[in-house]
């Protein structure tokens, strides 16, 4: 670090300030629920897995809704559910957690994938448009920290091309497109319930749709495969009787994750309303700082905050994002940076030759990242212990 350090010492912060940049709240209620379900008869492939589905559905608007063990597994089996296989491509963005891409590998597909916008951070339709090719099966675009992309010109790509639309919402539970939630807009919508989500079941995720022949492949998939539809086996030995068509998987979620899910449920609007005074108070703190660049939410979108991401504009700045990122860490706020590019993977550029110097804006953004601490058990002291941090160091490390 060049001239004075960016950090001073200072008391330290709150407990819950250096858990990284998410983190849960179970309380009570919540024990108690997963506790209900330890003591009952049943723990996977119970009821408690169908009244979260339910719940789930309701929630988002949409008509069907299939739990899996995790977001990552959800996506997978959207991908194989909309009908990826060898030689099939599908279009995503390089800025996402690498599920949103290995999902499409997963089902045999090769991921494509299309530069974001500036300011939003969202994948760019025009760049989508410029990587159709008579390969292309389904979109994938991302709602990159709980914002959600431009649906309309993706939706509309899709049905000009006939292709299916698989809107990974694992940052976007509560959220809003044109007054609508996300769930109920695209041909499948993913979400994921890990800990550092807007609400948990430990691990898990959930994939929302309209469609019933979908819903049926997925709730197949999920199970190994296994039919028991009389109207489509080969033959009937019995009531035990069962027959595989196509591979599937043991994705299953247990009722007693969707205990806690259906407990968590019940707290959404407030956790979503507290993520947002959070990031309403950053938003209010950094937007004079001429150094700091904010994600852009466009009037038709309402974000969930799953992240509140900045970027350093380190020409203005006398040091590295990596120093700022090291300062802050110093003072024990578990900043993170959200996501390496997914095309910078060695696997990628192993087996798809991608390359840095492939998507310049997805660079760009990535070189100057950092993501602060956003999650609804900050009290208002740790969240002024973060502004002023940031203030700080960001103001110390100006040219």
């Amino acid at each position: 670090m060049r001239d004075q350090p960016l950090s001073k010492p200072s008391s330290p912060p709150s407990p819950a300030v250096t858990m990284g940049y998410g983190h849960q709240w179970i309380q009570e209620d919540d024990i108690a629920a997963v506790v209900r379900v330890l003591k009952s008869d049943w723990l996977t492939q119970g009821p408690l897995v169908h009244r979260f589905e339910e719940a789930i559905a309701s929630t988002c608007g949409a008509k069907h809704a299939v739990a899996f063990s995790s977001g990552t597994a959800a996506l997978h089996a959207a991908c194989v559910s909309a009908g990826l296989e060898a030689g099939d491509e599908a279009i995503t963005t390089p800025m996402t957690f690498v599920a949103t891409a290995s999902a499409v590998i997963h089902s045999g597909g090769r991921p494509v994938f299309a530069d974001i916008q500036a300011d939003t951070l969202a994948i760019d339709p025009a760049e989508i448009r410029q990587r159709l090719t008579r390969r292309t099966k389904a979109l994938l675009p991302v709602d990159f920290a709980g914002l959600p992309p431009d649906l309309d010109a993706i939706q509309k790509i899709a049905a000009e091309h006939g292709l299916v639309v698989i809107e990974d919402a694992a940052h976007a539970l509560g959220a809003k497109y044109r007054g609508r939630k996300v769930g109920s807009l695209s041909h499948m919508t993913v979400l994921s319930f890990h800990p550092v989500k807007t609400i948990t079941t430990g691990e898990g995720g959930v994939v929302l749709t309209d469609n019933k022949d979908l819903y049926d492949r997925l709730r197949t998939f999920r199970h190994h495969g296994i039919l028991r539809d009389p109207t489509r086996l080969t033959r009937d030995d019995g009531p035990w009787y069962y027959e595989i068509h196509d591979l599937g998987h043991n994705f299953r979620m247990t009722d007693f994750q969707c205990a806690l899910g259906l407990s968590q449920l019940g707290k959404l609007d407030g956790f979503l309303e507290r993520r947002r005074q959070i990031a309403a108070r950053y938003t209010q703190a950094f937007r004079e700082f001429s150094e700091i660049i904010l994600q852009t939410e466009p009037p038709t979108s309402t974000s969930a905050y799953h992240l509140y991401v900045i970027q350093l504009d380190t020409d203005r700045l006398r040091c590295s994002r990596r120093e700022i990122y090291d300062a802050l860490r110093a003072k024990r706020i578990g900043v993170g940076v959200h996501y390496v590019p997914v095309h910078y993977h060695p696997f990628y550029q192993r087996r798809f030759g991608y390359r840095p110097g492939d998507y310049p804006r997805a660079e760009r953004y990535y070189s100057r990242a950092i993501t602060l601490p956003l999650f609804p058990a900050m009290t208002d002291e740790d969240v002024e212990y973060v502004v002023e941090a940031v203030q700080e160091v960001v103001s110390r490390a100006r040219r």
